[in-house]
């Protein structure tokens, strides 16, 4: 399914996603797959395998963690997570998720201008 605007397609469920992303991973592990995007924003569904590889981003960014639990770094604090729980990162903050569980799963919203909403 190719992904689409949120125009097009306003609701995504989480087993969606989840299939999605399954039937994209590449033997070295693909933890994200957008599922929709509208202007400067776009969600997708990520969910790595044993470590977090990710480098800061160029916008700012809120994850709802729907599955799983562990522990988020995000700066120089790091905090517990489990499901429920939303998390912000703005643009170009060093962060990620670790020793987390096996079913790991969050949504991530990107959105905004390159460099992060100005306060």
């Amino acid at each position: 399914m190719a992904e689409k605007s949120a125009q097009e397609n306003w609701l995504v469920t989480l087993a969606e996603g989840s299939k999605r992303l399954e039937s994209k991973r590449s033997p070295d592990g693909k933890p994200y797959e957008v599922v929709m995007r509208h202007g400067s924003m776009h969600i997708g569904l990520y969910a790595p395998r044993s470590t977090d590889p990710q480098q800061p981003h160029v916008q700012d960014e809120v994850y709802v963690v729907m599955q799983g639990s562990g522990q988020f770094i995000c700066g120089e604090e790091q905090k517990t997570f489990g499901p429920g729980d939303v998390l912000f990162v703005p643009a170009g903050v060093v962060h990620r998720f670790v020793d987390f569980s096996d079913d790991f799963q969050v949504w991530v919203v990107f959105y905004g201008p390159e460099g992060g909403e100005k306060t």
